[in-house]
C-alpha cells in the first residue's frame, strides 16, 4: 500500500509542476518578428525591477527570442515563484524559465531577522518617549478620579448610608479609570484595542460572576437590604425562626443578640429572601394564653371574670381592648382563652403574660370556679364486696395573692444597653441608619 502511495504522488507531482509552470507563463499572441533590441529592452527592464526590490541581488536575468531565462538564488521559495509574475507582466515575455533556487547560506538567512530586530529595537526606543507621554495621562485621570472619589461630599449626601456611599466612591473610582485607558490608548492611536480589553474583561467578569454567585448575591442582599432598611438596632425581629434584638447590618451578614446573650449571624441574602417578623416596629403587642375550666363550671362566668381581670391590670392597655372567649372543648377541660395588649417599650411581654394567668387564676380560684384535674380510674378483681369507689384526689387550697406585680421591661433594657456597648466597642460600620425611612 505504502508502494503504491508513493508511485501515485511520482506520477502526479510531475503533472501538478506542469499545470503551475502553464499557469504561471504570460499568454497572448505571439509576434512573428525576433528582435535582439527587443530582448535586450526587456532583459533591461526585467534587471531594472529586481534591483529595485530587496532579495534578489543574485539573480541574473537572459532574454533569448522573448523567452527569459532566471537564475540563481532567492531568501526563500516564495521570493523566487514572485519572479515569474514579475517577469510575466513585461510587454513582449513569451516565455519565462525559472530556475532560480532558494538559498542554504546561513549568514544570508539570517540578515533579514537580523535587520528586522534591529529596527523593531530602534521602533521601540522612539515609541517609548510616547508611551511615557500615554501613561503620564492615565495616571493624571486616575489620580484625579481617586481624589474625587475620596471627598465626603457629595456622596455621603447623595447615598443613604455609608455602604452605598462606598460603592458611588467605588464607580467614580472605575469611571475614571477606564476614561484615562480611552486617553491613553487615543495618545497610543490605538483605541480599537478597547472594544478588544474589554470584551476580554466582560468575560472574565462573568465567569467570575459564576464562580462566586453566592458572594455576589450576599453583596446585592445587602446593598438592599441597606436602601430598605426593615429594621433597626436594637428592634426585636425574627428570621427564618431565629428570633433576637439587631445589633448591626453589615455589608456579609445581619448579626442578633438572642434572649439568651448568644450572637446570631444570618447571612444577608437569607435575611433579604426570608420572611421577617419584626416586634419592635408598633409599640402596642398583644399576648395570649389559654386556661382549661371544668366542663361542670359557669363558662359564662368564667369568661366575663376573666375578661374583667384582664382588663383591671394597670399594664394593659384600654385601646385595643382585651378579649376573652371559649376556643374549643378537649377530653376533660373547656379551653378559654383570654388576650390582653401592652406597650411593649415600657413592660415586658413575657412578664406581662405571666402576671396575667396568675391574676386570672387567682381570680377564678376565688370564685370557685374549678379548673380540670387530673382523673384516674381504677379496675380491680371483684372479691364479692363490690367495686371500690374512687374519688378525685385534691390538693390542699392555698391562698394566691390577688394584687398584680411590676412587670416593667427591666430584662430588654438591659439587654439593649449590652447591644449599645456592643455597637459603640466593635469598629466595623453599621449599615442601618436610625433616621432613616421606614420601609
Amino acid at each position: 500500500m505504502r508502494l503504491f502511495l508513493t508511485l501515485t504522488l511520482c506520477l502526479f507531482l510531475p503533472f501538478a509542476a506542469m499545470a503551475q509552470d502553464a499557469s504561471d507563463q504570460p499568454t497572448g499572441t505571439i509576434t512573428v518578428e525576433d528582435s535582439a533590441a527587443q530582448d535586450a529592452a526587456i532583459a533591461s527592464r526585467i534587471r531594472g525591477i529586481l534591483g529595485e526590490l530587496e532579495g534578489y541581488g543574485d539573480v541574473t536575468v537572459s532574454v533569448s527570442n522573448g523567452i527569459v531565462t532566471l537564475r540563481g538564488t532567492t531568501l526563500d521559495a516564495v521570493s523566487a515563484n514572485r519572479l515569474n509574475d514579475l517577469a510575466g507582466r513585461v510587454e513582449g515575455v513569451v516565455a519565462i524559465e525559472n530556475n532560480v533556487l532558494e538559498t542554504t547560506d546561513v549568514v544570508e538567512r539570517l540578515n533579514p531577522a537580523v535587520a528586522r530586530f534591529q529596527a523593531r529595537m530602534s521602533q521601540l526606543i522612539a515609541f517609548v518617549p510616547l508611551a511615557l507621554v500615554a501613561l503620564l495621562a492615565f495616571l493624571i485621570v486616575l489620580v484625579a478620579g481617586m481624589l474625587i472619589a475620596r471627598m465626603r461630599q457629595p456622596w455621603d449626601r447623595l447615598a443613604p448610608n455609608m455602604f452605598i456611599a462606598n460603592i458611588y466612591r467605588q464607580l467614580v473610582r472605575l469611571a475614571f479609570m477606564i476614561g484615562g485607558l480611552v486617553v491613553a490608548l487615543d495618545i497610543l492611536n490605538a483605541t480599537a484595542l478597547l472594544s478588544t480589553i474589554l470584551g476580554a474583561a466582560g468575560i472574565v467578569g462573568l465567569a467570575i460572576g459564576f464562580a462566586v454567585r453566592d458572594t455576589v448575591e450576599n453583596f446585592i442582599a445587602s446593598i438592599m437590604l441597606s436602601i430598605r432598611q426593615p429594621f433597626r438596632p436594637n428592634d426585636t425581629v425574627e428570621i427564618e425562626g431565629d428570633i433576637g434584638k439587631v445589633i448591626r447590618l453589615t455589608s456579609r451578614a445581619t448579626i442578633l443578640l438572642s434572649f439568651d446573650g448568644n450572637h446570631i449571624h444570618i447571612p444577608n441574602a437569607t435575611v433579604f429572601k426570608s420572611r421577617i417578623v419584626n416586634y419592635t416596629r408598633n409599640d402596642e403587642r398583644r399576648f395570649l394564653f389559654d386556661l382549661g375550666i371544668a366542663p361542670d363550671a359557669d363558662l359564662a362566668q368564667a369568661r366575663d371574670l376573666a375578661q374583667t381581670t384582664i382588663e383591671t391590670l394597670p399594664f394593659v392597655l384600654k385601646e385595643p381592648a382585651p378579649n376573652c372567649w371559649i376556643e374549643g372543648i378537649g377530653d376533660s377541660t373547656i379551653t378559654l382563652r383570654i388576650t390582653g395588649w401592652i406597650a411593649q417599650h415600657d413592660t415586658s411581654i413575657t412578664a406581662a403574660r405571666g402576671e396575667a394567668i396568675r391574676m386570672v387564676m387567682a381570680a377564678l380560684t376565688a370564685e370557685n370556679i374549678a379548673m380540670p384535674e387530673p382523673t384516674y380510674r381504677l379496675i380491680t378483681q371483684d372479691d364479692g364486696t363490690g367495686p371500690a369507689e374512687t374519688t378525685p384526689r385534691k390538693a390542699p387550697a392555698r391562698p394566691i395573692a390577688a394584687e398584680a406585680t411590676e412587670v416593667s421591661a427591666t430584662a430588654d433594657k438591659e439587654l439593649s444597653k449590652i447591644i449599645e456597648d456592643e455597637r459603640n466597642a466593635q469598629p466595623e460600620r453599621d449599615l442601618l441608619d436610625r433616621d432613616a425611612a421606614r420601609e
